[in-house]
């Protein structure tokens, strides 16, 4: 898994942490909770604020599907 998922990496995020609101998130917490998943890959140098955006947006719909 790499940067450019970030449905499949919202997902992830939102069985992690389903008691976050990732609205609340900071972009540095984000990066970090993504580096963490199992099977992540990606270089942690290679986001960006745009990525973390989608991510965030992708882990919130995610988060109110399931609320």
């Amino acid at each position: 898994m790499n940067w450019n998922e970030p449905h499949e990496i919202g997902y992830l995020l939102s069985e992690n942490h389903p008691d976050i609101d990732p609205l609340t998130v900071r972009f540095t917490d984000l990066h970090r909770y993504v580096l963490e998943l199992p099977g992540f890959t990606g270089d942690p140098k290679a986001s960006n604020e745009k990525v973390l955006e989608s991510i965030q947006m992708a882990w919130l719909e995610e988060w109110q599907d399931r609320n």
